[in-house]
């Protein structure tokens, strides 16, 4: 059987694919990739599906010519919409549309029948309510309708809508004393604000103003909200009833109070000045300005400041700005105490009121803030508070006791075990110095340096005597200094200068010499200037060379070479010393095998020969001038193995052919060294 099927191509011509004529199976290409000669466009296959479409059949149209075919009719209506509400007898739709059709044959008891039986099916269905009770209305059954509404209220009363119509069905019959009594039964389930408006307004259009203010103070004791004063202050002055507008706000302030908001006291205020109250306007913006949190008053600032401009004066509209830049910092110091900027602006703003009880509480209040941490960072900032109360009561109050009590007070808050701060001791001895009490002043610099010891204390105190004219105290000050901070080279420095200032070049010289004999020092070679620069200051220039020679031969560093060549140079303009010094340190660092100080001193030697020597003695340093070279060396690697690195070295002219043979031995050497000692 299989082989039949084989045999008559059966596998080819399997269902559900096409058969295969090219023998490729799925791998079979498309030959002809070319467009079609003919092109058909998707607007053109949408329009002959549309001209092909068959017509949806119509049901024939039916007439009816005598009676006996219309009840025919409705009983075949009947039946079938029986059928309907028989299989979905929750389809509220069904209903509806049945007792519809009946009414629409004018069969009303059939109709109400059916509306009956839905009822009793959904009776909370708002819609069949609705329904039935348009059907009533249409027709202008005023009785069924009323009856409808009484039910429907009784049984789904906060379902406002049949309220609303029953009420507006009674008005348009006229009858405006049952619509009354509609909506005072409507009242006592106690609706929303819209259902108390709705009654006033009908009020309103039945001409009873009295008896429409009494249901708006009913809806005000109902619902004692925000809103609820608005609108009874709002119908209030819409009836010219001042006197009752302005207690209604009053009263909402008293019953309400932290419950309201910028918007109320704003329709307050702008009630006031409708009636031309320019004074208790502003009276209640101010009293809502102090009431209402800082951040909740925007929209109500900017009434004010608007409010301020038009009727105001300068000083009231200034007083107005102040006070909000007074909420705005309090608001923000509530939030982070610390925040000394904040102080620092608040303060600032004080000052240029000019109100000083004001601006020492604040003072006191910033200074009161400590920060929690003995760190010097975090004093910075808080520091300066201090400063800055003492300044203000020293330059504008002129209460130079109580700037003194202020600066004892910073004295005693810091920890001067942990930190001290110069910058204070400083102010507080300048401040004592104004007022020329010195004897003050040079003990608490006296005190500073023994609780602070920082070198500003030392120079601030010496420039204070040295202003006074008191050399043999400045002495005192700086050979202190040294005693404190021996290994600074600005205490040596400072000191030679007071005495060379002063004419005393023995005590100068002394003083350099023993600074430079100091074992321990920062940086030695800001000494080692300082001596240079003094015997050059006074035309000593051998002196200065000796000077220079012994640095030259404590310290061969290259730039040390290089600033003596130049003093030679310049200084003495003696160009063969400068040579011979420039060679001296040649031949050190090459003795030394330092090809690279080597490289740089004689590019230095080239420039100043281009400067300040002749052609022959440029040409023949830059012959020795070197050249650098690339070359490899072998370095251990990370596993073991040796590896290669290229470096940059020099060749030097004044070298020998031997001595650089010599150089690659002994860099072999040195290899053969490192192999035993990894081995």
């Amino acid at each position: 059987m299989f082989g039949d099927m084989a045999a008559s191509g059966g596998l080819a011509g399997r269902k559900g694919r096409p058969e295969d004529t090219t023998g490729m199976g799925k791998k079979a290409m498309v030959r002809n990739k070319s467009a079609n000669p003919v092109q058909v466009t998707a607007e053109q296959l949408l329009r002959e599906a549309n001209d092909h479409r068959e017509k949806e059949a119509e049901p024939p149209k039916q007439r009816i010519v005598d009676e006996d075919e219309l009840q025919m009719y409705r009983v075949r209506k009947r039946k079938e919409f029986e059928d309907v509400i028989r299989r979905q007898r929750q389809n509220v739709g069904a209903w509806i549309k049945y007792a519809q059709w009946e009414a629409s044959q004018q069969e009303f008891r059939r109709a109400r029948s059916i509306f009956e039986r839905a009822l009793h099916v959904e009776y909370q269905n708002v819609s069949l309510w609705l329904k039935y009770v348009e059907m009533e209305m249409k027709n202008k059954f005023v009785n069924h309708a009323r009856n409808l509404f009484d039910r429907v209220t009784q049984l789904l009363p906060r379902v406002d809508q049949f309220w609303y119509k029953y009420a507006y069905m009674e008005e348009l019959l006229a009858n405006y004393a049952g619509g009354r009594t509609i909506y005072e039964r409507w009242m006592e389930w106690e609706p929303d604000d819209n259902a108390w408006l709705q009654y006033v307004k009908f009020e309103e259009r039945c001409k009873e103003a009295e008896k429409a203010r009494q249901v708006m103070e009913r809806y005000v004791n109902c619902r004692p909200t925000q809103l609820a004063f608005q609108r009874l202050c709002k119908f209030e002055e819409k009836h010219n009833n001042t006197a009752r507008a302005r207690s209604g706000y009053e009263k909402g302030i008293e019953l309400l109070g932290s419950e309201l908001d910028e918007k109320f006291y704003m329709k307050f205020a702008q009630f006031e000045q409708r009636q031309r109250e320019l004074e208790r306007a502003q009276a209640i913006y101010k009293l809502a300005l102090d009431v209402l949190p800082k951040g909740a008053s925007d929209e109500l600032y900017r009434a004010y400041v608007s409010f301020e401009k038009q009727h105001g004066d300068r000083d009231a509209i200034e007083e107005v700005v102040l006070n909000k830049r007074r909420f705005i910092y309090e608001d923000a110091i509530k939030q982070n105490p610390r925040n000394y900027d904040t102080w620092f602006d608040y303060v600032k703003l004080e000052e240029n009121c000019g109100d000083v009880g004001r601006i020492r509480e604040v003072y006191e209040r910033a200074i009161a803030n400590k920060p929690p941490i003995m760190q010097k960072r975090y004093w910075k900032r808080y520091i300066y508070l201090w400063i800055y109360y003492a300044l203000f009561e020293e330059l504008q109050t002129g209460d130079l006791d109580k700037g003194r009590a202020v600066y004892d007070a910073l004295i005693k808050v810091i920890p001067h075990k942990q930190f001290s701060f110069a910058k204070v001791w400083k102010f507080y001895a300048e401040f004592e110095v104004r007022r020329l009490d010195l004897d003050r002043a040079r003990k608490i610099f006296g005190r500073a340096i023994a609780e602070c010891g920082k070198q500003r204390i030392f120079l601030d105190y010496a420039d204070l005597e040295m202003r006074l004219g008191n050399i043999d105290r400045c002495r005192k000050i700086y050979e202190k200094f040294l005693e404190n901070h021996s290994q600074n080279p600005k205490a040596w420095n400072v000191y030679i200068d007071l005495e060379d200032s002063v004419g005393e070049l023995d005590r100068a010289r002394a003083l350099c010499e023993l600074a430079i004999t100091q074992e321990k020092l920062d940086m030695p070679e800001l000494v080692w200037k300082r001596f240079i620069d003094l015997e050059i200051s006074h035309d000593e220039l051998d002196a200065a060379r000796s000077v220079w020679q012994r640095l030259v031969g404590k310290s061969n560093h290259v730039r040390v070479h290089v600033a003596y060549s130049e003093f030679e140079a310049v200084t003495c303009q003696s160009m063969p010393s400068c040579r011979e010094a420039l060679e001296r340190g040649l031949r050190h660092f090459k003795s030394d095998n330092r090809s690279d100080e080597r490289a740089m001193l004689l590019e230095h030697w080239l420039k100043i020969e281009q400067e300040h020597g002749d052609s022959k003695s440029s040409e023949d340093v830059e012959k020795r001038q070197p050249k650098r070279v690339k070359k490899r060396r072998m370095v251990p690697g990370e596993d073991g193995q040796d590896a290669y690195e290229e470096y940059v070295d020099y060749v030097f002219p004044d070298d020998k052919p031997e001595q650089q043979n010599l150089k690659i031995l002994d860099m072999a050497r040195q290899w053969k060294k490192r192999k035993l000692g990894m081995a």
